[in-house]
């Protein structure tokens, strides 16, 4: 289970701290068990992560179906934004 610390992290924080691991672990220049440790971190975070993008989705649902659309639409990059 997460701790209190890792739940207080807003998504944000979250997302900013699973990038800096990524960088770590790519340069190659970690211990195996500094980059084992950076792993599991990356992974809690990760579950955070999921769980409060989950958290806003059923939010959004409800709120959709308070105003009569019940139903969210997959979100579509046009093509220029495709293509950049």
């Amino acid at each position: 289970m997460p701790s209190k610390k890792n739940l207080n992290l807003t998504f944000e924080q979250s997302l900013s701290e699973l990038e800096t691991i990524v960088q770590s672990l790519e340069q190659g220049e970690l211990s195996l068990e500094e980059s084992i440790n950076l792993f599991e971190r990356g992974l809690t975070l990760s579950k955070i992560s999921q769980e409060k993008l989950q958290s806003a989705e059923q939010k959004v649902k409800i709120l959709l179906s308070e105003h009569g659309k019940t139903q969210l639409n997959d979100f579509q990059l046009s093509q220029q934004e495709q293509a950049e």
